[in-house]
């Protein structure tokens, strides 16, 4: 699409909006449409970003095709309200949030998980005593995050104790629906 549009250049420069001309300047689709962003969000462990990935290299294909560049994940965001109000701070008008995507899961699993990957990801912060405390953060700050996104209707829940296959199947069941 990017290569069609008369503004190609201005979209690569990001200033589509500064151009004067004395022609009219007609933009392609993607140009006079808002981002729409699904934020990812679970707790530690969830498999935010084993999901990530596989969307990312399942649905590239997809996206390539259709042309919709216009789509994005944001993984692991807004973690806390700080976050929240910087998004809205910043992006309002200029972005719609389509849905969070919550990948739930049960707080043993997830450590358990960690704890796993922590014996060949060299992390050091998947130990017992860094989990629980980053549990602990999860709850009080990103959950309420959650819970606000879930009484606007926006949240799309995984159960996250599945098989990594069986989540995903969940994942592109939601975005099928969602497009």
């Amino acid at each position: 699409m990017l290569s069609r549009c008369p503004c190609r250049l201005l979209h690569v420069l990001g200033r589509s909006s500064l151009l004067l001309t004395r022609r009219p300047l007609l933009l392609c689709a993607p140009c006079l449409m808002k981002p729409l962003v699904v934020f990812v969000l679970g707790g530690p462990g969830a498999g935010k970003g084993t999901q990530c990935a596989r969307i990312v290299e399942e649905m590239d294909q997809t996206m390539a095709t259709n042309a919709q560049k216009n789509k994005f994940l944001i993984d692991g965001f807004p973690r806390n309200q700080d976050n929240l109000q910087g998004w809205n701070k910043t992006m309002d008008g200029k972005a719609d949030v389509s849905f969070v995507l919550f990948f739930d899961c049960n707080n043993e699993i997830c450590i358990e998980r960690c704890l796993e990957r922590g014996k060949s990801s060299g992390r050091t912060d998947d130990n017992r005593e860094s989990l629980e405390k980053r549990i602990q953060t999860y709850l009080q700050s990103t959950k309420p995050i959650i819970d606000l996104y879930e009484e606007m209707g926006k949240v799309k829940k995984i159960d996250a104790s599945k098989s990594v296959d069986e989540v995903f199947d969940d994942v592109v069941k939601i975005f099928d629906k969602e497009g």
